[in-house]
């Protein structure tokens, strides 16, 4: 178990380095289920593009929404989107720096699968099979005999080799490396067109705009360090509060049964005996709970934490409830006047 917590804590120090390890798990396993995958084109004319459109778009989808999930940083940007402003103003550039940084790993998988996609050619020779140029690489002198539901019908066959019959006007062979050639072709600009997206965004952009760039690092990392030392000092709290109310409960139990059934043995007990001293450890449980000590209290405490935060200054004390001072700053000095009165 040590062994586990150890990596646990690892992987929660190290956030940035285990998102990017588990998006490099989903683009592989994207690719390994691409390759599973069992490719059944439909054949049909109308239906080969619906179903190609399906597979090179809907997995995209579903992978780019479980990139999203399985970031931790989710909740944390729908936190502090809907939370009300309060007394700390809302960065419209950090929410959008937390986004874009969610944004671009969610997107590696969805990368990984619409690229391998292309380069296979099969989706792409299944929605684009009926529009092969048959007088350019078939015997066009037979393709004005046949009428275009027909042309269609038969080139829509071209991705099933055992039920194509058109060998007489387009030979299969020709018509597949010309579409998975197209297919290859479009999957390389992509992977081109990808990476040099992704090398500007990482790259270029900081050196532009460096100055807010840093500031919206700094504040999405603040935001996320304090929600998390903000969970664990409410599961200390909670670990305390659970612990003196339960010691409350048996020394509460104990003391009955000794009143119920001990009243002998607690009038011959010596003079000089008194009642248990709290030891060190309920002490130390007690000073956990910050004088938060009721169900009231701890409710009114996580209601003022989500509608009014602490704004963003150290050193100035302002009351958060009351009609104490509420200035943007210290209080200004007070000067003393005094007044004096001659009697000559």
């Amino acid at each position: 178990m040590d062994k586990f917590r150890m990596i646990f804590q690892f992987l929660q120090s190290n956030q940035e380095s285990f998102m990017n390890g588990i998006c490099g798990i989903m683009a592989l396993a994207s690719a390994q289920v691409y390759s599973a995958f069992d490719f059944n084109c439909p054949c049909l004319p109308g239906y080969n593009t619906a179903y190609s459109a399906g597979i090179l778009l809907a997995p995209p989808l579903v992978l780019f929404l479980l990139g999203l999930v399985m970031n931790n940083n989710v909740s944390v940007l729908a936190e502090e989107w809907k939370r009300p402003p309060g007394r700390r103003a809302k960065d419209p550039a950090v929410l959008r720096y937390m986004f874009c940084s969610m944004a671009q790993r969610a997107l590696i998988a969805p990368v990984v699968w619409v690229a391998v996609t292309l380069l296979d050619g099969k989706c792409f020779l299944c929605a684009f099979c009926t529009a092969v140029p048959v007088t350019v690489l078939g015997n066009g002198s037979l393709a004005p005999g046949l009428s275009r539901p027909e042309l269609a019908r038969l080139l829509a066959r071209v991705p099933c080799p055992d039920i194509y019959d058109g060998d007489w006007l387009l030979a299969r062979d020709v018509a597949v490396r010309y579409l998975r050639c197209i297919s290859q072709a479009l999957g390389w600009s992509f992977v081109l067109l990808t990476t040099l997206l992704a090398f500007v965004v990482r790259s270029v952009r900081p050196c532009f705009t460096q100055a807010a760039f840093l500031k919206s690092k700094y504040w999405s990392h603040y935001i996320d360090i304090e929600r998390k030392l903000f969970d664990e000092t409410c599961t200390e709290h909670a670990k305390a509060f659970a612990k003196v109310c339960i010691q409350q409960f048996f020394e509460a139990v104990n003391h009955d049964l000794e009143l119920g059934h001990a009243h002998g043995a607690l009038a011959t007990a010596p003079a000089g005996s008194a009642a248990p001293v709290a030891t060190d450890g309920a002490e130390e449980e007690r000073e956990k709970l910050h004088g938060i000590t009721d169900q009231s209290t701890m409710n009114r405490l996580l209601t003022s934490w989500h509608k009014c935060k602490p704004p963003l200054r150290l050193g100035q004390e302002e009351p958060l409830m009351g009609n104490g001072w509420v200035g943007g700053g210290p209080r200004a000095p007070r000067k003393e006047v005094a007044t004096y009165f001659s009697r000559v």
